[in-house]
Order: C-alpha cells, then sequence, then structure tokens
C-alpha cells in the first residue's frame, strides 16, 4: 500500500486576513491596522496620574472626545461625551485645540477631521478601533452596487442616504450621488428629503435602522423594503424587484445591536415585571415592534432622565453605556438592567483603552504625533457636501 504524498502549498495571507491578525498596514480601512509604539503595561498603577499629567501638559492644545461607549477608564479624561456626530460637531467648535483625540473608532475620528480645520489634528489611540458595520460596506461594492442600479434601469430614481455609521468613502459616494448623511435621530427626517428628490433611496450601510425607520416611523410595508446583498450576483435581486421597491436596503449592521431578539424581549419581561423595554434602532425589526420606547443613544438618556424614581427599565443598546446609566440613576431608585443575558459590549470601541490613551497624551506631550487620522481632500469635499445636506434639512 501506498501513500499519497501531501503537496506542499505555497499559501501566503491575504491582506485581508493580515488586517485581522492585526498584522496588516491600511490606515483607511476599519477592519484594524497595526499600533505603533509601545504601549504601558495595563496593571501599571500609575496610568490615570500619567494620563493626567499629560492632559495637564498640553493644556488647551488637547480635546480628548469620549464616545457613550467607551470604558469608563478613558470616559474620565474626556472634555466632551456624546454619540459620533454630536462629537465631532464639539471637535469643530474648538479650533484653538490643536490635537482632536478622538476616544471612538475610526469613521468618527474621519468625521471629526472632515468638519475641522486644516490646522487641527485628529488622533485616533488605537488605529484598530474600527467599526463592523462600518466595515459592511466598502467604495469597491457600493460603486457595484450603483452599476447594478444602473443596468436596471433604476439609478436616477435613487437618492443614496448614509447613517453617520460609515466611512469617509461611502459618505462621498453619497455626496456624489446627490444624497445626505443621517443620525439615528433624524433618519426620518432625511428619508422624507431624500423621497423629495426621487422615488428611491438606497440606504447605507444599516438595514435595520433603515427598515425601522420607513416601516415604524414613515408607514411603508416590508414589501416596500428589499435587501441588497454585495456577496451575491446583482446583490440577490432582480431586476423586477429594484424597479418594485421603495427602499433598497444594503446587508448591513451593528454588531452590537443585531445581537438583541425577540426572545431578550419576551424574556425580560418575565424576569421584570413592569418593566419598561427602551431600545436603539439598530436593533431588529421585530426587536423594535416589541419595545415600549425606540430612539437613540440621546433619546435613551434622555427618556431615562425624566423617568420617575422608581420605575423598571430594560436597555438595548452597548453594555457599557447601560451599566454607567444604571449606576448614575440607581440613588434615584430606577432600576436599570441590560435587555439581553449575555454580556455585549462593542469589542472595536473596547480597543480604546487606558494605555493606549496614556501613550497616545504623552506621546502628543513630547511633540510626537501619532495615529493621525486624514481624510484626503477629494474625499473630504464630497462626504462634506452629504453631511452639509444633512446639517441643512428641516
Amino acid at each position: 500500500m501506498t501513500t499519497a504524498q501531501t503537496p506542499q502549498l505555497d499559501v501566503q495571507p491575504s491582506p485581508l486576513a493580515l488586517l485581522l491578525l492585526g498584522r496588516g498596514a491600511d490606515p483607511r480601512s476599519e477592519r484594524g491596522v497595526e499600533c505603533p509604539g509601545d504601549l504601558p503595561a495595563p496593571s501599571d498603577p500609575d496610568l490615570v496620574a500619567r494620563a493626567r499629567a499629560a492632559k495637564e501638559k498640553l493644556g488647551s492644545k488637547v480635546f480628548v472626545l469620549g464616545h457613550h461607549y467607551q470604558r469608563d477608564e478613558v470616559i474620565q479624561f474626556a472634555d466632551v461625551t456624546g454619540d459620533s456626530f454630536k462629537l465631532a460637531r464639539d471637535a469643530a467648535a474648538r479650533p484653538e485645540a490643536e490635537y482632536i483625540v478622538f476616544c471612538g473608532v475610526h469613521f468618527m475620528a474621519e468625521s471629526a477631521d472632515i468638519l475641522t480645520s486644516d490646522d487641527q489634528k485628529v488622533v485616533l489611540p488605537d488605529l484598530a478601533a474600527g467599526c463592523s458595520m462600518a466595515d459592511m460596506a466598502t467604495a469597491e461594492q457600493v460603486a457595484e452596487c450603483w452599476d447594478v442600479l444602473t443596468e436596471a434601469g433604476v439609478a436616477e430614481q435613487v437618492v443614496p442616504v448614509s447613517y453617520m455609521n460609515s466611512s469617509a468613502d461611502i459618505k462621498a459616494f453619497t455626496g456624489k450621488h446627490g444624497g445626505t448623511i443621517c443620525t439615528s435621530s433624524n433618519a426620518e427626517r432625511a428619508l422624507e428629503w431624500a423621497f423629495q428628490q426621487g422615488e428611491k433611496v438606497l440606504f447605507l450601510p444599516d438595514q435595520h435602522l433603515g427598515r425601522n425607520t420607513a416601516v415604524r416611523d414613515m408607514g411603508m410595508s416590508l414589501e416596500d423594503c428589499v435587501l441588497y446583498n454585495p456577496h451575491k450576483p446583482n446583490g440577490g435581486l432582480t431586476a423586477e424587484q429594484l424597479r418594485d421597491a421603495k427602499m433598497i436596503l444594503w446587508r448591513g449592521h451593528c454588531s452590537v445591536h443585531g445581537r438583541f431578539s425577540l426572545e431578550s424581549v419576551e424574556d425580560v419581561r418575565e424576569r421584570v415585571p413592569g418593566v419598561n423595554v427602551l431600545v436603539h434602532p439598530e436593533c431588529r425589526h421585530e426587536v423594535v415592534a416589541a419595545a415600549d420606547y425606540v430612539g437613540s443613544t440621546e433619546y435613551i438618556i434622555k427618556t431615562l432622565e425624566a423617568a420617575p424614581a422608581g420605575s423598571k427599565w430594560a436597555i438595548g443598546t452597548e453594555l457599557n453605556l447601560v451599566r454607567r446609566l444604571a449606576n448614575r440613576f440607581a440613588p434615584e431608585g430606577k432600576e436599570i438592567v441590560f435587555l439581553d443575558k449575555t454580556v455585549c459590549f462593542c469589542s472595536t470601541m473596547n480597543r480604546i483603552d487606558l494605555p493606549h490613551l496614556v501613550w497616545t497624551l504623552e506621546s502628543l506631550a513630547e511633540g510626537t504625533l501619532v495615529n493621525r487620522i486624514e481624510v484626503d481632500r477629494e474625499t473630504e469635499a464630497f462626504a462634506k457636501l452629504a453631511l452639509e445636506r444633512m446639517l441643512a434639512l428641516p
């Protein structure tokens, strides 16, 4: 009996595989790249003091932005907190700050660079802090989608609307094709504007926010929506489906909010009698339909601020924020629990930790610019056009 010899294959990791392993380098990627420099050890007991000292040394030259989903250890050093668009606008309102340190993810830092002056430098403490949702729509895929719409004879009727949680490239595509950006707070207004410009909307990249806004808020039917899958020929859709649809939803989602299920809602109602279920519109349609309240991160915070003492709440959003809100409102007798039994942090947002922040602030204090996020001029111009259309919405 003979044994066949296994051939030796010369298999080289793909660029994508290297990026996912943290061994590649692509500053335009949301997937993550190497972070240069030696970070202090997470166990260093002096990290808080080092961060304070470096921030104090920089003074008004630095402005630290902290997204709501950041760890508490990072949030304590933020000059302002908020969602991605609010933070980008806050940065633009501080022209005296030479350095904008954005404790968030890649697309947020890009937005800040687009909206701030050329003299300001936007820094992301860890370049590997990307966004899985933003990563689900690349410029090449969206360009191919537009070709599919053109071949189906509907492109001239389509207005792109892109969620703020998208790369600068996607925002630029949107601006170039007559569309606008939206946030989870103004998605309905953005869609109303878009349908005044055309007959159909291409909604990028979060299918759930697009579907929930169209069906729940604007009275469309689920049949008015089709799902474009960039990994299938022609998006998995026929020309007839594209012609009949009002909403062409990109097959993307938030890895955190997409985890919540109808079973999560039913289970928490059993466990916590009288609970109010409050969820983000990035959740699945059946979760949103079963919830008592639906709204953006800012809406969630304001709703809990206005809630009566003794009320009970199950929140469907990122765990760092839910835990922070539970601690904040516990003295007022408000019971706040996470909607799901499973712990659900945003893994990429959590890459910004205290060691990365300390390394960033100390490097800047020593005069070394690190991890700058810079959008090229052409991309910036078209992306800003799309953002300005959003700002002009009534």
